[in-house]
């Protein structure tokens, strides 16, 4: 949990502001409010997920699959301070499709060690997605 809610933080430093509002967005971009509770609610299941594997051996056994989540929780952290920090619409788009590609991977390797941790990656999979193509949207209306 630590550890998500760690990335979460580093997330966190970085938050929208005058910039994001001043942004064109298309009509299906979801309201401020909703953000928090779904990613409360998928730093939950990643803890979860990533617990599930650890007590099959932890690192020691596990270290290829807790590694990969410790990639996509790194890109994850990411893409805070590189879109809302920095301002870079396009290189968050380039972490987000890296973050995607890392949750992807890390969702087949934690499937074939828990299926319950895989299917714990699932909405976040989907999420991510969702926001990717959010995010390649605002890239191409302000760019």
């Amino acid at each position: 949990m630590a550890l998500c809610f760690g990335a979460a933080a580093v997330g966190s430093l970085s938050m929208p502001g005058a910039w994001y509002a001043s942004l064109n967005k298309p009509s299906w971009n979801p309201p401020s409010w909703v953000f928090g509770p779904v990613w409360t609610a998928l730093y939950v299941a990643m803890a979860v997920a990533a617990w599930l594997v650890w007590r099959r051996g932890g690192f020691a056994v596990q270290g290829r699959a807790l590694g990969l989540f410790l990639l996509q929780l790194a890109l994850n952290a990411a893409w805070s301070p590189v879109f809302f920090g920095m301002q870079r619409i396009g290189l968050a788009l380039v972490v987000m499709l890296l973050l995607w590609a890392a949750i992807a991977a890390t969702m087949v390797v934690f499937f074939r060690v828990s299926r319950g941790a895989g299917w714990l990656l699932v909405p976040y999979l989907a999420w991510v997605s969702f926001a990717a193509v959010l995010n390649g949207t605002l890239w191409r209306m302000n760019g």
